[in-house]
C-alpha cells in the first residue's frame, strides 16, 4: 500500500459519498457565499417588483419561489432584510440600509412586490453580528429535494478558516501517514 493509493481512495470517497442532508449554505450581505456556486454579485431581480441592482448568489439547485423576511427585535420586530428565491437557481439578499450603505447587499428598499409564498424568521444575535438559520419544508421558499439548510448572516461576515490552518492540517495528516508507512516497511 502506498501513499498515492491511499490519497486516491480518500479523494474518491469524498467525491462519491453524499450525506443524507445537504451541506449548509451560508450567505452574508458582503457577497461571501459558502455552499453556493460562487460569490455574490450584483444583478437585476427578475422577480415581481424586483430592484435593478441586488446581491445575487447562484445556487446548485432551483429552489421553490418565495421570500424569507428577517425580523429585527431591535426595530420592533419589523422586517428589514428580505432573502428572495426566484425559482431560477438564485438567492437574492436585500439588506437594509439603516446604518448607511456599508455592504454590497444594502438596497434602497425591499422588493416593491412580495411573493405570496413567504416565511418570517427572527434575527438571532446582537446587532452587528446577527442572522438566522432556516431549513425550508416542502413548498416553502428555497426548498429543494436536497433538503438545504441556510444560514443568513444579516449583520456581519461569515467567518472563514485561515488558509494556512487548512493547509497545515492537511500536511500534518499526510506526514503522519508517510511516517507510519515507513515504519511498516
Amino acid at each position: 500500500m502506498n501513499a498515492r493509493w491511499f490519497l486516491g481512495m480518500l479523494l474518491s470517497g469524498l467525491f462519491l459519498c453524499s450525506p443524507a442532508l445537504a451541506d449548509p449554505i451560508f450567505v452574508d450581505e458582503f457577497g461571501t457565499g459558502i455552499g453556493t456556486l460562487g460569490p455574490g454579485f450584483i444583478a437585476r431581480d427578475p422577480g415581481p417588483g424586483g430592484l435593478p441592482a441586488v446581491l445575487t448568489y447562484p445556487l446548485p439547485f432551483a429552489g421553490v419561489q418565495g421570500d424569507v423576511f428577517l425580523t429585527d427585535a431591535d426595530f420592533g420586530g419589523i422586517s428589514l432584510d428580505v432573502i428572495r428565491f426566484n425559482g431560477n437557481g438564485t438567492l437574492l439578499f436585500y439588506s437594509d440600509n439603516v446604518g448607511g450603505f456599508d455592504a454590497l447587499g444594502d438596497t434602497p428598499s425591499p422588493p416593491i412586490i412580495d411573493y405570496s409564498n413567504a416565511v418570517s424568521l427572527p434575527e438571532i444575535g446582537p446587532e452587528g453580528n446577527n442572522g438566522a438559520f432556516y431549513t425550508p419544508l416542502p413548498g416553502q421558499p428555497g426548498f429543494d429535494i436536497s433538503r438545504p439548510i441556510y444560514h443568513f448572516v444579516s449583520d456581519g461576515r461569515i467567518p472563514e478558516p485561515p488558509t494556512s490552518l487548512l493547509l497545515g492540517a492537511g500536511l500534518i495528516t499526510l506526514l503522519g501517514y508517510a511516517r507510519q508507512e515507513r515504519k511498516s516497511v
